[in-house]
């Protein structure tokens, strides 16, 4: 997958088959959008292509209200993997401002795809609007495209048990704890990626040794407190895990997110990790005295190991 930051360095792109959106948690929703562009590029011999957008607009249209509490699923990091995964061509991650923001529908269309990326083919969500104050939409775009020479098709809404998917009901089932419907709604496990190192010598002491990873992104979305049932992946290793959060609610940043590896590769400090979420084992436990915290880790691990996965 190629990534490119504006619209001036791109070079040439076959046969452009573009969709646009934040694409947070790249959700089943958002993968049927991709196997579609790949389907279309494959007909006429092209290329996929995603134009996505960082910040959220949100966090810059509205930084004092709806912007100042929306917390993302993924990672900038975490995104650029799961769309690599999903097997996307290119990948265009435009820095949006209020700049930005003003630009009109029409002029993202005739500017940007068609000027910049020549597009053959537009495929967007259900309900999708873009350009300044959300104006465009399937309507527009079908209109210009038969004036302009592109083609374009609107994927319908996709639903789990009658459900329709969406980031704000993921976003709602992380908060709550409520892995597995949140992994339904992905059509993956959620992830966590950050920079792996040595924990505290604290739960090393008692027989649960502990590698912390940092969280990256400040509007990370986290877990709420807890144990969890994890896989870690790192550079050459794959092992289940439990994983305890304890969020910092003034300094996301500082949330502490530890894993304790049920199998052991030898050292992964200093490595990137890839934290897949399985199942919420128990809330959070306040247990000060060193022998009942073991016994409670005990019996933590022991449900984790049961599990398959």
């Amino acid at each position: 997958m190629k990534i490119f930051y504006d619209f001036d360095h791109i070079g040439e792109i076959r046969n452009a088959v573009v969709t646009t959106g934040s694409f947070d948690g790249v959700h089943i929703g958002h993968k049927v959008i991709l196997q579609r562009l790949k389907k279309l590029a494959v007909e006429i011999g092209g290329e996929t292509v995603l134009i996505t957008f960082h910040p959220h607009p949100r966090k810059v249209l509205y930084p004092d209200t709806a912007g100042k509490e929306l917390f993302l699923i993924n990672s900038q990091r975490e995104k650029i993997h799961l769309l690599q995964k999903a097997g996307l061509d290119n990948l265009i991650i435009v820095e949006f401002t209020l700049e930005f923001s003003k630009i009109t529908s029409i002029d993202f269309v005739k500017n940007i795809l068609l000027n910049k990326l020549h597009s053959r083919m537009i495929v967007i969500g259900f309900n999708h609007h873009f350009g300044h104050n959300r104006e465009g939409d399937y309507g527009e775009l079908r209109k210009l495209g038969n004036s302009n020479g592109f083609e374009v098709e609107e994927i319908p809404e996709q639903d789990i048990h009658n459900e329709s998917v969406s980031s704000t009901k993921i976003r709602q089932a992380i908060q709550a704890g409520s892995i597995q419907k949140a992994n339904a709604y992905l059509d993956h496990q959620y992830i966590i990626m950050g920079l792996l190192s040595k924990s505290s010598p604290t739960l090393e002491e008692i027989g649960f040794p502990c590698y912390t990873l940092r969280i990256e992104d400040d509007c990370k979305l986290v877990p709420p407190n807890g144990v969890y049932a994890v896989t870690v992946i790192g550079d050459d290793s794959f092992s289940r895990a439990m994983c305890f959060i304890r969020k910092n609610v003034d300094s996301p940043l500082d949330t502490l997110v530890e894993v304790h590896l049920l199998e052991s590769y030898g050292s992964i400090e200093g490595e990137v990790g890839t934290l897949l979420f399985h199942k919420r084992i128990r809330e959070e436990r306040n247990l000060a005295n060193p022998e009942d915290l073991k016994k409670q880790l005990t019996i933590d691990r022991n449900q984790v190991d049961e599990l398959i996965f």
